[in-house]
């Protein structure tokens, strides 16, 4: 067995060694290539950036690693993968000749592009252009233009500009989608005859009013035993994406749709994503599913799982399961109440077993017709979105059960397992600390201690003022979940064994996931030597998109806000740094920062890390996170995505309502 290197990956010379990481290139135009497992970045010098651009991975000659002395020095090889292949920028375009200069603050080399490549684009056009390839005998790289830019319609230009930035691209190439129009949706004879055929069983989707692809359904039946049958099916994704085709390409490349308030950025073409794999009602569809046998008290008895057809008999939004929840009243009623109780029991039982029952509340914008937001609505997760999630964790979980136990060699098969670690007992000290201050007990003596804790806190905390600061700070104690070979189980769920199997048409670790579960199936094993790179890659793709969503949601934000300038309005307090604290308005759950700099003429305040305060020097008077303040709208900056708020303080305040008393009383006099 080959010796690890900690994602080095080095190939030792006696004068220089060959390192893999990320390029990061300054406004200076220097470069930096961050390796993991290395103390310091390698610095890269403009002239030896070879074909790379800021963001990519790539593999550099580190020219120094002999001399400890100085900070290590690298050339740039070649590139292993792109960061992004769509950039923004202007063309500029002359009488033999176009470039496209890409915009930012990181240093890009200009774009050749060819005058049948500009799509109609016109001299100073602000644009996006493709990076099409850079060879080696081409003094620059090649590109097309695939979209001009208008500002007529500044949000979506944001909004393009901030996929971009994440490295999505924000169309597929035409041989991406010529191949998804050649595929068909008629189901054959000889595909049924490798699948179990449920389109008799009662099945229908519960997802958002506005979804348009449904990846996941639910069946119910009654079995003579007294037990039920619940199946839980799977758009069946890896049957039309095929691993090495153009599409799996793609889809790899992307690794997760994006949502932004105003769009989606899809992993897979529409015809794929809302036609061919989305459980549409009324139509036969290939699936991959978990079946489960399962008692009235939640016992599962037995589990299935393989290759099925379906078809959905009804699709409900979460907003109608969740009537015929509260009324009893409603089409399948019965099914639909029998799967609730099933779900809280198993909800029941995950927290018993040491789950974390954080909540969220999920902020979407009220849009109008060009995209503009005229409302904010918050949705909270009810008994149907309940239902729906606990149907998905058992058939994740039951999957990575599964899978867990096949072994090659004595060894784990490669997979793709999603992981959430075990807390940091240091990262935890500062959270335990405030929360005993908040009068609190924390036990942190081992993890199902620490757990226990935690979902004890939150329902003590429900309700009270604490409760916002207190949730936050306990969700930022935690690890990030993410993708890996390496079975470590699922902390925040209190699972053991837990993937992602019920989301391939947004997720491209459940394409994996299918993959893998097949060859099982098949016992023809799919051992993927490249399984953690992947893992990582999926990883990182996740962390970008998840950017590149707050970067939209922000946007959103202060757009609305604009129209609110000067005014007043109640917030929580939500972070403190040295330089500020954020709020965010109760109203409207929109964040701004109040700067240090405009509480100078109050006092002098400084931070108190360990009370996630700012503290004034002379008054004492204190901004903690979770606290209620009054705040003024004084500044919503587009471009930055960033408001500023003015904190109205006490004094005013109090001016303010005497000044409202004294209106009141002189309309009296004159009456």
């Amino acid at each position: 067995m080959s010796k690890q290197n900690n994602g080095v990956g080095k190939k030792k010379s006696s004068q220089s060694e060959v390192v893999k990481g990320k390029l990061e290139i300054s406004r200076s135009g220097m470069g930096f290539v961050i390796v993991e497992g290395m103390d310091k970045d390698l610095i890269v010098k403009p002239n030896d950036f070879g074909k790379a651009f800021h963001g990519d991975t790539v593999k550099a000659t580190w020219l120094n690693p002999q001399d400890k002395t100085k900070r290590p020095e690298g050339k740039i090889n070649n590139v292993v993968e792109r960061k992004q292949t769509d950039f923004i920028g202007t063309i500029s375009i002359k009488d033999k000749w176009a470039f496209f200069i890409a915009g930012g603050n990181n240093p890009m080399p200009d774009f050749h592009i060819n005058f049948d490549k500009l799509n109609g684009a016109k001299d100073g056009d602000r644009v996006v252009a493709k990076f099409l390839h850079w060879d080696k005998t081409d003094k620059k790289p090649e590109g097309e233009i695939i979209a001009v830019m208008t500002a007529e319609n500044e949000g979506d230009m944001a909004m393009k500009e901030i996929l971009v930035h994440a490295g999505f691209p924000l169309s597929f190439d035409a041989d991406v989608l010529k191949a998804a129009a050649a595929l068909s949706p008629t189901i054959t004879r000889e595909e049924l005859k490798k699948r179990k055929d449920y389109r008799d069983i009662l099945t229908f989707t519960i997802d958002p009013d506005d979804a348009k692809d449904f990846d996941d359904a639910i069946s119910v039946r009654n079995l003579d035993n007294g037990n039920y049958e619940i199946g839980v099916h799977i758009a069946d994704v890896s049957h039309f994406v095929t691993a090495g085709s153009v599409l799996d390409k793609a889809a790899y490349e992307r690794a997760t749709s994006v949502y932004l308030p105003d769009r989606v950025n899809p992993m897979l073409p529409e015809k794929i994503s809302n036609e061919l794999c989305s459980l549409r009602p009324n139509e036969d569809k290939y699936c991959f599913s978990t079946i489960f046998q399962i008692t009235n008290r939640g016992e599962i008895k037995h589990k299935w799982i393989g290759r099925t057809v379906i078809h959905s008999d009804h699709r409900f939004t979460y907003e109608e399961a969740q009537k015929i929840i509260e009324t009893q009243e409603g089409v399948h009623v019965k099914p639909i109440l029998l799967l609730d109780n099933l779900a809280k029991q198993f909800r029941k039982e995950r927290f018993d077993n040491g789950a974390i029952n954080f909540t969220s509340q999920e902020v979407r914008f009220k849009l109008d017709d060009k995209g503009k937001p005229i409302g904010i609505v918050i949705k909270e997760s009810k008994d149907a979105n309940k239902l729906v999630e606990e149907f998905m964790l058992l058939a994740n979980r039951t999957v990575a059960e599964y899978v867990s136990k096949i072994k090659v060699n004595k060894e784990p098969i490669p997979f793709s397992y999603r992981t959430h670690d075990d807390p940091d007992p240091e990262k935890l000290k500062p959270f335990i600390a405030f929360a005993k201050k908040c009068g609190y007990v924390f036990d942190d003596k081992n993890v199902n201690e620490i757990a226990a804790s935690f979902n004890k806190l939150l329902a003590d905390a429900k309700g009270k003022p604490e409760q916002h600061v207190l949730e936050q700070l306990g969700i930022r104690t935690m690890a990030k979940a993410k993708y890996t070979s390496e079975n470590v189980g699922h902390y925040g769920l209190g699972f053991e064994n837990y993937c992602h199997f019920t989301s391939p048409i947004r997720r491209y670790p459940d394409v994996i996931v299918h993959r893998v579960l097949q060859s099982i199936i098949d016992k023809n094993l799919l051992i993927d030597k490249a399984m953690e790179e992947k893992n990582k890659h999926c990883s990182n793709k996740e962390r970008a998109a998840m950017e590149a969503e707050r970067a939209g949601n922000k946007y959103k934000q202060v757009e609305y806000m604009q129209q609110f300038l000067g005014e007043e309005f109640e917030g929580i307090i939500s972070g403190v740094s040295q330089f500020g604290f954020w709020v965010e308005t109760i109203a409207h759950k929109c964040e701004g920062l109040v700067s240090v700099k405009d509480l100078s003429d109050y006092d002098d305040f400084r931070q108190d890390e360990a009370n996630y305060a700012l503290v004034g020097m002379r008054t004492g008077k204190q901004f903690r996170m979770g606290d209620h303040i009054t705040i003024k709208v004084v500044s919503a900056n587009l471009d930055k995505r960033q408001m500023d708020y003015e904190w109205v303080t006490e004094v005013i305040g109090k001016a303010k309502k005497v000044e409202k008393v004294n209106k009141v009383v002189k309309k009296k006099k004159s009456k």
